[in-house]
């Protein structure tokens, strides 16, 4: 089994940065990426960002692209995003997510609140 914790989440107003923090444990040797999705009050949960735990390659959404940076740390074990000119529109719980060897997201964190206020 693998743990997800993040950390990192609060209040912000626009034009501010944040920066999330999401740490694994358990059996993450199997790891193949972690990534960050968001669910926003009334919408579906979205892709955000994610990262490939071998090579680093990194993808983004479109919203994300320019704004928010995903990066790792396999020591730790401990993917992070930072958020850059935050908007209002941002304000979500977002859920640190791993993909082991399936490909397949299948463990998730308990998510963290970002509010952006205008």
């Amino acid at each position: 089994q693998v743990q997800l914790v993040e950390s990192g989440g609060g209040l912000v107003q626009a034009g501010g940065s944040l920066r999330l923090s999401c740490a694994a444990s358990g059996r993450t040797y199997s790891t193949y990426a972690m990534g960050w999705f968001r669910r926003a009050p009334g919408k579906e949960r979205e892709f955000v960002a994610s990262i490939r735990w071998s090579g680093g390659s990194t993808y983004y959404a479109d919203s994300a692209k320019g704004r928010f940076t995903i990066s790792r740390d396999n020591a730790k074990n401990t993917v992070y995003l930072q958020m850059n000119s935050l908007k209002p529109e941002d304000t979500a719980v977002y859920y640190c997510a791993l993909a082991d060897f399936r490909r397949e997201y299948n463990y998730w964190g308990q998510g963290t609140q970002v509010t952006v206020s205008s």
